[in-house]
């Protein structure tokens, strides 16, 4: 009997085509929300779990490295087992981990039940890229980017505000039952809906470009993750993370060059000049997306004194301007250089992050939710033409592996912007308090304005003023972070000029015959 073929996607009809697009946003959604809908649950289960503050920062970083090493496996499991059978097994066994941690009584429990979630929630986001690639003609695939990119994109963004409603008037439990129906609900889709492909039962892994290219991450995430709660390179564990991560990555690269065997990381992606540009301008999406909420959450709660959900939904409009961006896009990607798209959707992430630098102890709400609305529709222009154009000279064998290695890069981006913005702030904040300090003193005129409440020869004036300059020295920090993204952005626009943007006929068709 005849391995099935995958159809092409005129043979798919409309509605075969809806089902198939709902099912694997559904997926992409419920894996992008676990990115950040535990965040804000984690003092929650501190006290639930009987954790420590160092502790509990396990049951995000567990997730992380275990999503980051499995991800690069994807196109070999695709091709080993086939694309319906591990997408289907994937969401059974991210809604079973869900439920898993929602029950957990331990901090031990929670771990390995997160990294069991991790470990099934990798390939789900690269499967469901290629499936959507796959599925859509080429005139149209920038419509089938552009629903990709608001499972991918808005999953992130509203996590932080779902998960502070959940926590505040049910339970920080309910952050991981949430995945059940939705879950639920992409497995009944992916079994009626989903195609079947070709599979090779003979397909191998190179387990030693595997087993360094896995180390090389996991060494990585963990350094990044772990550096500001370790005070970096003052700690041997930081140290050798980021030992291990120079070792790997260097076996990695050696043998991928001089393998006379088929490498775990094909090498022709790496002879597409447009493939391996793109993950460099999707590192910097990822880097500037999640690092910028990461940095706004504290200075509303912490600085403007919002209460979580109030800061939620604050931050939550950026997510309408990058919807409406993305169906904006989705049109005109067929009749626009996506070059000038892309430079379009940086240069306007740019002007938001500058905006953001003007912030002060004063700025309204609705200047924060306009500058959001601003960037989220400065992401989605980048993010819907990047995402297209980045596989259109990729043959079909190599996309669902190339969509994997996006994956990789654009949350090793996240993970490296969160952790130098953190480390800068952190940083900055000192550096501008002792600066600032230096010229508060009874006799300087600027103090003597402050009045008898801020009297410094007063132990209560001096807390005061203390207290003062530092919130001060971190909104100067806060804005140094914001023109250091803004100068990211910024960077991107001469790799524009690298990619080569095809015409629709010159665009490898969508495999006819089995993998």
């Amino acid at each position: 009997m005849s391995a099935p073929v995958a159809p092409a996607p005129e043979d798919i009809t409309p509605g075969e085509r809806a089902a198939i697009t709902a099912c694997v946003m559904i997926a992409t959604l419920m894996q992008a929300l676990d990115s950040t809908i535990a965040n804000v649950a984690l003092p929650y289960m501190q006290g639930s779990l009987s954790a420590t503050s160092d502790q509990i920062n396990w049951v995000l970083t567990s997730y992380i490295v275990a999503a980051a090493i499995m991800t690069p496996t994807t196109g070999w499991l695709e091709r080993r087992f086939g694309r319906r059978r591990v997408f289907i097994i994937c969401i059974i066994g991210f809604v079973a981990a869900s439920m898993l941690c929602g029950t957990a009584t331990s901090l031990t429990e929670m771990v390995l039940f997160r990294l069991v979630q991790g470990i099934f929630g990798a390939p789900l986001v690269p499967i469901a890229q290629s499936t959507l690639l796959d599925t859509y003609p080429v005139s149209t695939r920038g419509q089938a980017m552009a629903v990709f990119g608001l499972g991918v994109m808005l999953g992130p963004i509203i996590g932080p505000t779902l998960g502070g409603w959940l926590t505040e008037y049910y339970d920080w439990r309910w952050v991981f039952y949430v995945n059940v129906p939705i879950g639920v609900a992409a497995l009944v889709l992916a079994l009626g809906f989903l195609p079947k492909r070709g599979t090779d039962p003979l397909a191998r892994i190179d387990l030693f470009g595997f087993a360094t290219l896995g180390l090389a991450i996991a060494a990585l995430q963990l350094f990044l993750d772990r550096g500001e709660q370790l005070d970096w390179f003052s700690s041997l564990e930081i140290q050798v993370e980021l030992a291990l991560f120079l070792l790997g990555l260097y076996l990695f690269v050696v043998h991928t060059v001089t393998s006379r065997r088929a490498t775990f990381v094909d090498r022709r992606l790496f002879a597409d000049r447009t493939f391996v540009v793109s993950q460099l301008l999707v590192f910097i999406v990822g880097a500037v997306l999640l690092a910028t909420l990461a940095l706004l959450s504290p200075y509303l709660e912490n600085l403007l004194d919002y209460p979580v959900l109030t800061a939620g939904l604050v931050l939550a409009p950026r997510g309408i301007g990058t919807m409406i961006a993305m169906v904006v896009v989705g049109r005109l990607i067929a009749r626009v250089d996506a070059r000038v798209l892309l430079g379009f959707g940086f240069g306007l992430t740019a002007y938001a992050l500058y905006e953001m630098s003007l912030y002060t102890l004063d700025v309204s709400e609705g200047t924060i939710i306009r500058t959001g609305i601003i960037q989220g529709f400065g992401i989605g222009f980048v993010f819907v033409p990047l995402s297209t154009v980045a596989f259109a000279t990729l043959p079909s064998d190599l996309r669902t592996q190339g969509t994997g290695f996006y994956s990789l890069m654009r949350n090793i981006g996240s993970s490296v912007g969160i952790s130098m913005m953190t480390f800068l702030l952190t940083r900055n904040g000192q550096i501008l308090h002792a600066s600032l300090g230096e010229h508060v003193s009874p006799y300087a005129r600027g103090v003597q304005w402050l009045g008898d409440t801020l009297d410094l020869t007063t132990e209560q004036g001096r807390a005061a003023v203390n207290a003062l300059v530092g919130q001060q020295a971190e909104v100067i920090a806060y804005a140094d972070c914001f023109r250091l993204m803004m100068a990211a952005s910024l960077v991107a626009l001469p790799l524009l000029l690298l990619l080569k943007v095809p015409d629709a006929g010159s665009v490898h068709k969508p495999a006819m015959a089995m993998d």
